[in-house]
């Protein structure tokens, strides 16, 4: 019996964590990978310092991994944001933050600089990963399903939540390696790309995940998903980690030109 408890309460854990994590491990290493491949050699060498040991990839996983530390529990609603139709709405967002107050607020304190080597960074490691998070489209949620954490599926037979599909299920089963991927989608950057994803203000970015909800909630009634939705979806996913990357160097060359 007491092994059986054990067991169940690994097995809890295993979803807690499952639906806490936000783009999974590689889809954070891979946005940082690709960034680092396009920001100046300037920005690169300033962030390295600031970062080191931890390369800017890995730095992506940071804030997920602090979860467990209640010491940083302030931070615990930074993940994610609410909007209806694309707006940001203040008066509908958690009391303790959200993402988008919190992207611009940490990124002009870093801009003003005069903290300490472990403020800036940590501070620095939570902008990489809410911006990096805040292109998954179901972090930008609708304020009634836990973007997605309380739809039920399953995908390939395992049972699931839409939230964490879209964070790593779909991801991970490309069986890839995260410089596999990124290496694959940073051939797809072009100049007029780049500039499209520059010239977008974070407004827009809200508005760009709410565009992508009709086909993020296109489930099949029987909530089993599989090759369909994959072929339709993770095409979507792709541009949004490219997006991501681009983002997060054009605000990176911001903070530390």
């Amino acid at each position: 019996m007491k092994r059986i408890t054990i067991l169940t309460f690994t097995l809890l854990l295993s979803l807690l964590a499952t639906q806490a994590f936000a783009w999974g491990q590689l889809g954070h290493y891979l946005i940082g990978y690709m960034a680092e491949r396009q920001m100046k050699k300037s920005t690169r060498k300033k962030i390295e310092k600031v970062l080191s040991p931890m390369s800017l990839g890995r730095s992506g996983t940071w804030m997920d991994e602090i979860r467990s530390d209640r010491s940083y529990d302030y931070a615990t609603t930074w993940h994610y944001l609410t909007s209806k139709n694309g707006e940001y709405e203040p008066s509908i967002q958690e009391n303790g933050g959200n993402a988008y107050e919190a992207i611009q607020r940490i990124k002009e304190e870093l801009k003003k600089g005069g903290l300490s080597p472990k403020e800036e960074s940590e501070k620095l490691k939570m902008l990489i990963h809410m911006v990096e998070d805040i292109h998954q489209p179901l972090h930008v949620g609708t304020g009634d399903d836990r973007g997605g954490n309380d739809v039920k599926i399953e995908f390939f037979g395992q049972p699931t939540n839409l939230h964490a599909l879209w964070d790593s299920g779909m991801i991970d089963r490309q069986g890839m390696s995260y410089t596999e991927i990124a290496n694959e989608l940073y051939r797809r950057l072009s100049p007029e790309l780049i500039q499209n994803y520059r010239s977008a203000t974070m407004q827009d970015w809200l508005k760009e995940a709410v565009e992508l909800r009709p086909m993020v909630y296109n489930l099949p009634e029987n909530k089993k998903i599989s090759y369909q939705y994959m072929y339709e979806n993770y095409s979507i996913a792709e541009e949004r980690m490219l997006a991501a990357s681009v983002r997060l160097t054009q605000i990176l060359e911001e903070i530390y030109p």
